[in-house]
């Protein structure tokens, strides 16, 4: 039996060079057309694994390329036109198989990148049909195979600007701390494996922890509170210190401390590198933390970026192309998020971070330096190599001259006794932080619900609000015939009363009631099938997230309401070699069960990927204290019953549930429906199950908003009342 989490899959070999066939170019339909249904076949049965999809994008190239060469053809011959009608029928199949899957129909945009897996096989593809791939396909291949530096780089225009705007942008070199070269004692010694070796060989009560100040609340916005162990941090970063290794466990507010601890080390512009899922929840973390800073975001190509912003957020993904720009800004504070991220040294994301690091360090004089990860410091503590080095504490081989200065001070070498304590001491107090939930647990509430915004970009995004856009326009039509009739006292569909100027309320409300009622006969897009776009959309993004959660504070619950959304977030757990259970309506009491306790007892399965309506309740799944919420329930009373999964007697920690919502949709809307009709501080202070609403109220409230925004912004609607 398979353990839980892996799923059998089938490997298909694919026959030496010099064995294939060659063939001429009048097969290269026929090789499109068994190829399209080998992708659609994969993804009928739910195996889209990247070999798939390198295959769906080398097979719309290929498509487009050889419809571009028939139609540029003069002749107007019956072979001709045949071929073009094969064409769009493996156009169509594509188009229908992306459906099934986001990540396929993303491939289909304008902008989608290209991916060097998918450009190889293309040539592939086209050698074995006896075709020499266009002078172009060479040099894009060559391209993608060059060194690590000449990949594609853009410059935003707005930077560009900034550039223009301000010459006082050199830096003042001469501030800059310069390398000493003074005699050492410990000068030969190797240090670095007796550096990482000393955290392994630290007992469990040994402190892993600077010594911090009395918190500070001098840097906090107005109506905001920070918790007593986030002001500690805060008040060190204003004290003078420059360096961090934040490590405390997920749910204990990194982001807030790093935004403030900007804020009293006045580090701007202050450059924040994040992974893509937690971009968007940053730069509101910011406009909540410092309204004062304008925040940008890096998204594609940087065409929206604010090149006179004081916070510059970008992620990992993107990085390469921007690290030319970010590295002559001018940054005197840099802050990356999951750390972790980084550890394998020859990636060419952590290279990038190094790099950006090594330039603010060179250019500016004790720039503030954060590195976030909730990763505990004990597990594989060679990976903290390249986040110490991001620090400024080592480089590739050696200690840095601040650490080495703290190491001679101890008197002690590799060789006596004491160093590696000693040793040890000296690196945490360059700043390392940790705290657990447990060592501040009388700082935050047992239990607590965090918002983590993401954005749906691209096709996938634009569909979803075109969907609620569609789903508008049918809610305004029955209302702009209601209101056509009320004349007559004629009664439309159910729905009469009339207004006399503005927006009649109690005609929106019958108008979205009428929408509920008639939701299972319409052909459209309705509130239920919106939502499940969005959970979908939403699967790969929260399972992400969750799989960062594992890695960095043990096991997680994760909860979708449908089963596609369960599986899209199971195969990305695949992908990520994320061990899970999974815990759903179909399954037999013994099978559910077993899964329950691979989950509880077994330490190699880090998730437990659950449904709302058969794992909400009944379970008990205390041995985990995060969980996210991939889609919303409709009550919060559902919501607290899964939450409630984790949080009961006998958990020792404070429970976190982390909402995933999908920002600029109605998933958003929802979410502060649920969260007003339940009351915030019942749910998030003292656990109160109280429900003062039903899911029909929140469903009926998410059309009323909805129909509202659209009558608003529609011509000859207005929000101001009648006489």
């Amino acid at each position: 039996m398979a353990r839980p989490g892996q799923r059998q899959t089938g490997a298909r070999r694919t026959a030496p060079r010099k064995q294939r066939p060659v063939r001429h170019r009048g097969d290269v339909v026929s090789v499109l057309a068994r190829t399209v249904r080998e992708v659609e076949a994969a993804a009928q049965h739910g195996r889209v694994t990247p070999a798939v999809r390198t295959k769906f994008q080398a097979v719309a190239l290929l498509l487009r390329d050889e419809r571009a060469r028939l139609r540029a053809v003069a002749s107007s011959d019956g072979h001709r036109a045949e071929q073009l009608k094969r064409l769009d029928g493996i156009a169509t199949i594509l188009a229908t198989t992306a459906v099934r899957d986001a990540g396929l129909l993303a491939l289909l945009a304008e902008d989608a990148v290209v991916s060097d897996a998918a450009r190889s096989l293309k040539r592939e593809m086209l050698r074995d049909l006896g075709i020499e791939p266009a002078p172009d396909e060479i040099a894009l291949a060559e391209t993608a195979t060059a060194p690590a530096g000449t990949e594609r780089r853009v410059v935003p225009q707005s930077v560009i600007s900034r550039q223009l705007a301000n010459p006082f942008l050199a830096p003042d070199f001469s501030a800059v701390a310069q390398r000493t070269s003074r005699p050492r004692r410990l000068t030969g010694w190797e240090l670095l494996g007796p550096l990482l070796s000393s955290f392994e060989r630290a007992g469990g009560g040994a402190p892993a922890c600077m010594a911090l100040p009395g918190p500070t609340a001098r840097f906090t916005p107005a109506g905001l509170e920070l918790m007593p162990h986030q002001g500690q941090l805060v008040a060190a970063a204003a004290a003078g210190h420059r360096t961090f290794l934040l490590a405390d466990e997920p749910g204990l507010g990194k982001t807030a401390q790093a935004l403030l601890a900007a804020e009293a080390a006045n580090a701007y512009p202050l450059l924040v590198v994040v992974p893509n899922v937690v971009k968007t929840n940053w730069a509101r973390e910011a406009a909540r933390w410092t309204p004062h800073r304008p925040t940008t975001v890096v998204q594609g190509d940087g065409e929206t970026v604010d090149g006179f912003a004081d916070i510059v957020v970008v992620n990992y993904e993107v990085l390469d192309r921007h690290v030319g720009w970010l590295g002559d800004f001018g940054f005197r504070g840099m802050a990356v998020d999951e750390a972790h991220f980084i550890k394998n040294k020859t990636s060419q994301r952590s290279q990038h971070v190094l790099a950006l690091s090594d330039r603010i360090r060179s250019r500016t004089a004790r720039p503030l330096l954060m590195a976030l990860t909730g990763t505990p410091l004990i597990n594989d503590i060679e990976d903290f190599q390249a986040i110490w080095q991001f620090l400024g504490w080592i480089d590739d081989s050696v200690p840095l001259d601040e650490l080495m200065d703290a190491l001679e001070d101890t008197g002690l070498t590799p060789a006596d006794r004491g160093f590696y304590a000693a040793a040890r001491q000296c690196v945490i107090d360059l700043g390392i932080v940790r705290r657990r939930k447990v060592d501040v647990a009388a700082d935050i509430p047992a239990r607590r619900i965090a918002d983590l915004p993401v954005e749906l970009d691209g096709p996938v995004g634009r569909s979803i609000r075109a969907a609620e856009r569609d789903l508008a326009r049918r809610m305004t039509a029955r209302y702009e015939t209601a209101l056509a009739s009320r004349s007559s006292d004629a009664v439309v569909e159910g729905i009469d009363g009339g207004i006399d100027g503005g927006i009649d309320m109690d005609l929106v409300r019958r108008v979205a009631r009428s929408e509920l009622r008639e939701t299972a006969a319409t052909t459209g897009e309705n509130v239920f099938t919106v939502m499940r776009r969005i959970g979908l959309a939403k699967a790969e993004l929260a399972a992400d997230y969750a799989a960062q959660l594992a890695r960095s504070a043990g096991k997680v619950v994760f909860f979708a309401k449908h089963v596609d959304v369960m599986d899209a977030a199971e195969e990305t757990f695949v992908r990520q070699g994320v061990r899970f259970s999974s815990i759903r309506g179909d399954q037999t009491p013994s099978v559910r069960q077993e899964n329950v306790d691979a989950f509880v007892n077994d330490p190699g399965v880090a998730v437990a990927v659950c449904s709302l309506t058969a794992a909400g309740v009944g379970l008990n799944l205390q041995v985990a204290s995060n969980i996210v919420l991939a889609e919303l329930s409709w009550t919060d009373a559902e919501q607290t019953q899964a939450i409630d999964r984790s949080h009961r007697i006998g958990q020792t920690e404070p429970v976190t549930a982390w909402r995933i919502i999908a920002a600029q949709t109605i998933d958003a809307r929802i979410a502060e429906l649920i969260e007003s009709k339940a009351g915030l501080a019942a749910r998030a202070l003292d656990g109160s199950d109280e429900e003062v609403s039903s899911s029909a109220d929140v469903q009926l409230e998410a059309l009323v908003a909805l129909l509202t925004d659209a009558l608003r912004t529609s011509p000859g609607h207005g929000d101001t009342p009648g006489p």
